[in-house]
């Protein structure tokens, strides 16, 4: 939207500050966020955390780039991460990362995502505009699953081996705190408000809450047995809590943080997810080979997929629009994809051996 010469002001007309642009200057390509103009002839860009100045008048053009919903499918047999495009369905980089691979999780920004790795108990910490290993945090031992405060300051870190919770300051990207909660911690929430987190206890057949105002376990709820897998509702209303060994989902009402009511499903229920409306919610039954799908103002099982839903699947994760929902089948090297509209997979995606998490978030590309 530029040609040489022109001042900054012109080049960067309509392209407000924290936007991903790339700079064609001097002929070879350089991608960022925006910053600003910082002088008439100068604009500024950051790319992994380095502040760049470059002189107008050797910019060739600036454009603005695509944001697209990306999948990060976590790999455990080949410590990689696949990263796929969910406008084309299609897997357009594998980034390294640590030992076993689980969870995911992204900024509220998207600038990064967070990967547990539950082989090196530590959580890799991904470049997103690059797909590229900017850090390691070193947590407790086995993390398993990790969730972000929506304001960005705090993540959350279950660790199986040793009963904690590890809480990571984003701006350091160091630990701040462990907190016990109880045996061998697996799904963990952050609540929408950022008040609360639910951690599920896999051993005791409870669930700790956490106050992140002071970081201590204010509650622990009685839940089925082995509970792994915990969301909230978009509303916060509602957490719905997997129960491996139980064959339901534990409804907990979340103003008195107790459980309300149970949702049967098929055997092994393991990850869950909501749409973004709130209207329904995806839950991946390992032992069955399935996928329910629960009426959430009802609490009741609308349908539940069978058809293209591969061996053990683990995780689920719904796109931003609402439309399609990504389902990590463990025993295969394949993803489904959901249409959630008919509730019928429609695609599946060859990504590698044992996806085991799958999270998405809107993403600029090239």
């Amino acid at each position: 939207m530029g040609v040489v010469n022109c001042p900054c002001a012109e080049l960067l007309a309509g392209i407000a500050p924290g936007v991903a642009i790339q700079v064609i200057y001097s002929s070879d390509p350089v991608t960022g966020y925006l910053v600003g103009a910082v002088s008439p002839n100068t604009m500024q860009i950051e790319n992994l955390g380095q502040l760049i100045n470059l002189c107008c008048n050797r910019l060739i053009q600036v454009t603005r780039l695509n944001v697209v919903p990306l999948a990060y499918v976590p790999l455990q047999s080949s410590n990689d991460v696949a990263v796929i495009n969910t406008n084309t369905n299609t897997v357009i980089d594998t980034i390294s990362v640590g030992n076993s691979p689980g969870d995911v999780a992204f900024a509220p920004d998207a600038r990064k995502a967070y990967v547990v790795n539950n082989g090196r108990d530590s959580v890799s910490v991904i470049d997103t505009l690059n797909r590229v290993v900017v850090r390691e945090i070193p947590v407790g031992n086995g993390p398993d699953e990790i969730d972000l405060t929506p304001n960005g300051e705090k993540a959350y870190v279950s660790n199986i081996s040793d009963d904690t919770v590890s809480v990571i300051d984003m701006a350091t990207e160091l630990v701040i705190a462990t907190i016990p909660v109880g045996d061998a911690p697996r799904g963990l929430a952050v609540s929408p408000d950022g008040a609360k987190v639910y951690v599920a206890n896999f051993g005791e057949n409870t669930v700790s809450v956490i106050d992140t105002a002071t970081d201590t376990v204010t509650a622990t709820i009685t839940v089925g047995d082995n509970p792994i897998g915990v969301a909230f509702s978009p509303d916060g209303s509602k957490a719905y809590v997997t129960n491996f060994d139980d064959g339901f989902v534990s409804v907990i009402d979340v103003a008195t943080d107790t459980a309300v009511d149970a949702i049967i499903v098929q055997n092994g229920p393991f990850g869950v997810a909501f749409t973004p409306d709130g209207q329904k919610a995806y839950v991946t039954n390992f032992n069955a080979d399935s996928v329910s799908v629960i009426d959430v103002s009802s609490d009741t099982v609308l349908t539940t997929i069978t058809d293209d839903i591969g061996g053990n699947p683990v995780a689920v994760a719904v796109t931003p629009d609402g439309a399609k929902a990504y389902v990590a089948n463990f025993d295969e090297t394949f993803v489904s994809v959901i249409d959630v509209n008919d509730d019928a997979v429609f695609a599946t995606i060859t990504v590698g051996f044992s996806p085991a998490g799958v999270g998405i978030a809107p993403i600029p590309i090239a």
